[in-house]
Formats: C-alpha cells, structure tokens, sequence
C-alpha cells in the first residue's frame, strides 16, 4: 500500500479537457438563445462562447412554459440549452429504442431503472420514446442529450458516452421526476476516473464490490482498481500458484462477474500486483525467495530480485491474472521495496549489488537491479497489450538503468527517502495520475498521520492538478495529468466493517467524481452539494 510503512471506456494518453458530442442535430429547442444557455458553474462570459458555439434552429416556441433550468447531478453537465416545454418524464407505456443493437446493455438497462419498456430497434417515433443513439464527433465519453416534444435522444460517438448520458438522465428523474426541456451537452475533463480498493489487507465480499461498481457508474467513474496481493494475503484464486492464496479470498469465477458487470457500466477493472515489494502473502509459501539481508535477516515483503525464480514466480502470475482481467489498463505496483530504504544498498544486500553489476555492468547498483527488474515485468504484461502504471516511489533518481517510457507515474505521496515533486515527472514528459495522499486516501484506523478524507475538502481544495500535498502544478501539465483515483486502503482492517467503508467514502467519491469531470470551479456550495447528493442517493 502507499502508507509510508504499509502502502469503461479508458481515453487514450494525453487527453485534457474533452469535446463534448455532436449527434448531428444541433438545433436548440424552442425559446433557445445565448443569453438563455445555461450551465452549471458557467460565467456570464462562458456562456456567450458555449451558445456561439452551438448552432440553434429552434421549433415553434411554447410560450405557455417558463424556460427550463439546467438539471443539477453530479458530477454536473457541462451545458444545457434552455428551453420552453414541459419536459419529459417517465412512464411504464413509454418506450426505450435503439438505433444500434450494441446499445442494447445500455437501452435494457436504463429501461429496468426507470420503469419503462425496453423496444429494442424500431424505425418508428412516438410520444414518451427515450431513444439511444450513436453518431457524430468529440470526445468518444461525450454525448448529447435531447428532451424536445415529449420525447427524449441520448446520443454520443459510442456507446460509453451514450451511458453517462442515461446516469445524467437517470439522476435527473430521481431528483424531480422530470427532465427539463432543452440540450444537455457533456463530456469529461479527465480521461481516467478511478476508484481503488485494497481487498489484500482486507477481504471485501463480491456484493459489497458489485454495489461500488453501481455507484462508480452513475458518478461517470470509468476504473475499478483492485490491489489484491500483499503483505497480509493474496485474495483472489490463483491456478498457477494455488498455495499462496488466502482462506478468504475471491474465485475466479466472482472475479469474472465483476468484471462484467463493470463492463456493462464502462468500468474498467484494473489489477495491482505489486512487486518487488509487498509480496509477504506470495513469500510465506516460498521462503526460500525471501529477500534477506547480509546478516540472514529477513526483509518483511520484500523478494529476492537477484533470483531467477523470483521472476518466474511473479510472471507467472501476470501471465495468468492477464486474462482474467482483459481492460487495457495494468498497475506494476514498484513502491517500498525495503532494500532501498537502508543507508548502505550494496553493503546490507550484497547478493542485490552482485546481481547489478553482473546484469548491468561495473557501476550499477541495487536502484538499476530494481528499475531492471521493473522493466522486465512491465515486458510481461506489455505482451498482453497494457498499458503500464507504477507508483512514483518505484522510479528511482541517478540510475544507469532508466524506467521504460510508456510507464505512467501513479503519484501518490511526497514523503518517501528522496522524494521527487511532481514537476520531475511531468518536465520529463511523463504521464500522471493522481492519488494524492493528502486528500484521496482513505486509510483504515488512521494509521501515522493518516485522516478520513472528507468530501468537503476534496470539493473546495483539489483539483487533478493538485498532485502533491496542497499545491497545485502548472496548467502547462494538465494534458499529462489523465485523471486520478480515490482510494482505500485497508492498513487496520478491523478498524471499519465493509458497511462503514461504503459510508465513509460516500461524498469523497462523489467529490472526486465532481472535479475529475468538470475542470470548473463548481457553482454550488458544499452545503447545496451535499444536500443534493442526499436528494440523489
């Protein structure tokens, strides 16, 4: 885990804010204009430059309708196109059509929600119809949102944009039963939306995580990160290895269920098996790879990098959980590794030094073995097409050997021996996520200096480019900054039941959900925010 002592739909790299989409009817709905445009946290200023943008050719104008307000959700819409008309609410008669049968998971879902009937394809048009469309251009999360006459379109360039369309629709419904009349048009500010869950140090039963994956999707989160090898267990089945494997731990065949599930909501589930440190559960059934130092004391969690069968041991796993986990995304873990932290490297782990000079030559040491050995396990699972994150104590400084260069920092704390800000990376060219541990970890009994993350903080404080204590990074880096994630760690595993994780980070992870999707300060107060979380469930 990253305590100092202890530990969908996925964009491509370099993404900032996003496009929203254009379904290829961009006329307004009547009554529109620039100066009725409305958005949640627009300026005067903003709002001439989103109407300029947005081509209007509106219908017959219903006077005899106050104009509609934007829909307050969260994370909030970026625009909404004010409109005269009743809006649209709906009704056990009404249908839900698709234009495309690979809408059918998110026609047949929505449909459930909402009480309606699921129609399937149909040329047809009729009064209450909620149809689902894919088309037009902008960022491949973005959609467009149309209530105009009784009916309503949700359309976006795919099917994972037309989703987050149905969430903003379904929290429109739950909060006033009505969808106003007019365009909501959105699209994400970051690319990677994640939540991250320590199931290593303390087991999490299928349906506790089932349910976070309902709620990661109807915030717009787009990845489940799941840290499931440490110290205290390795928690999911394992063919290859069974002998590490804890008493309580996940099958295969639970695992398989959540990744579909998260699947159908446009989650990707990301697995961590974190090396060469943090692998005491793995260790425990093969000793004879423990890391020792020159004295034969043994290094909690460590592995002997000098070993060939530590390699082996570790690729088999990747190799295996590779195809239980089939999303794009793969966390090398790399933190901690506790031949590092002693003063002397080469003179406590002699066999370490050796092995560096072997491998690398004369003037390498124990930091080159550990990036080698990086390297060589991001080669593993770069063979199974990932792309690779690793946590930023695991890049070291001045080593002859360099970390490869599709490895994306995930920053999580300034506090480790030789700690490096931020700007290293990023002036680098380094990609980031942030999991700053200043706001966005949720650590179990409060370990060392360690506090509940509050919503409220996270609301008014952080930003994505707040990576590092409380200081925010140049905007000159935001297109390296492709999102971040809220995290749970589990260091005091009794200290909160399953029940009171899921209560603890209820509004921290909509906080989070709020400021990776809309880059704008937000317009309402943590007090309306709060009160409209509680309005939306």
């Amino acid at each position: 885990m990253r305590a100092l002592t202890a530990g969908g739909l996925v964009a491509a790299l370099g993404v900032g804010v996003g496009l929203w989409a254009s379904d290829g009817d961009d006329s307004a709905p009547a009554g529109s204009a620039a100066g009725q445009q409305t958005s949640q946290g627009v300026s005067t200023g903003d709002r001439r430059t989103v109407a300029a943008a947005t081509p209007s050719a509106s219908p017959t104008p219903t006077r005899s309708y106050p104009l509609s307000t934007a829909p307050r959700t969260i994370p909030a819409v970026r625009t909404h196109t004010a409109a005269r008309g009743p809006g649209w609410r709906p009704a056990s008669r009404y249908r839900v059509v698709v234009s495309d049968p690979r809408l059918a998971d998110e026609g047949r879902l929505i449909a459930g929600e909402l009480g309606m009937t699921y129609a399937g394809q149909q040329g047809d048009s009729r009064i209450g119809d909620l149809r689902l469309t894919l088309g037009g251009s902008g960022d491949a999360e973005s959609y467009a949102m149309t209530v105009r006459q009784g009916r309503i379109t949700v359309s976006g360039p795919s099917d994972a944009g037309v989703f987050y369309g149905t969430r903003t629709l379904k929290q429109e419904v739950r909060q006033g039963g009505t969808a106003p009349e007019g365009v909501v048009r959105d699209a994400p500010a970051k690319p990677q939306r994640a939540f991250s869950l320590d199931i290593a140090r303390k087991y999490f039963s299928p349906g506790w995580i089932e349910d976070r994956v309902r709620e990661l999707g109807d915030l717009k989160y787009n990845q489940l990160a799941l840290h499931f090898s440490d110290d205290q267990a390795f928690r999911i089945e394992s063919a290859t290895h069974p002998e590490i494997v804890a008493r309580e731990h996940l099958t295969k065949a639970q695992v398989k269920e959540i990744v579909a599930l998260a699947a159908e909501r446009h989650i990707t589930v990301v697995p961590e098996i974190d090396s060469p440190g943090h692998l005491g559960a793995v260790l425990a059934a093969h000793p004879e790879l423990q890391l020792r130092n020159v004295n034969g004391v043994a290094t909690r969690g460590a592995i002997d990098i000098s070993k060939d069968a530590s390699a082996k041991l570790v690729d088999d796993l990747l190799g295996e959980y590779a195809g239980l986990f089939p999303g794009g995304q793969w966390h090398l873990g790399g933190d901690e590794y506790q031949a590092l932290t002693v003063s002397s490297p080469a003179a406590s782990y002699p066999q370490l030094a050796n092995a560096a000079r072997q491998r690398y030559g004369p003037g390498a040491g124990v930091a080159d073995l550990a990036t080698g050995w990086l390297n060589d396990r991001a080669e593993t699972v770069r063979a199974h097409d990932r792309t690779m994150r690793v946590w930023n104590d695991g890049f070291f400084r001045d080593t002859t050997v360099k970390p490869a260069s599709d490895l994306v920092v995930a920053y999580w704390t300034g506090k480790e021996i030789g700690a490096r800000t931020p700007d290293e990376y990023l002036s680098a060219g380094r990609k980031v996520l942030n999991y700053n541990d200043e706001y966005l970890y949720y650590v179990l009994g409060e370990p060392q200096t360690f506090v509940y993350p509050t919503g409220q903080r996270i609301y008014e404080q952080w930003t994505p480019r707040v990576l590092r204590h409380t200081t925010a990074v140049s905007s000159r880096y935001d297109a390296q900054i492709l999102g971040g994630s809220f995290s749970v760690w589990c260091d005091l595993a009794n200290s909160q039941t399953q029940e009171q994780v899921a209560a603890g980070i209820r509004m921290p992870l909509r906080a989070t959900a709020q400021k990776l999707w809309d880059a704008r300060t937000p317009s309402m107060s943590w007090t309306q925010f709060k009160t409209l979380a509680g309005r939306l469930g």
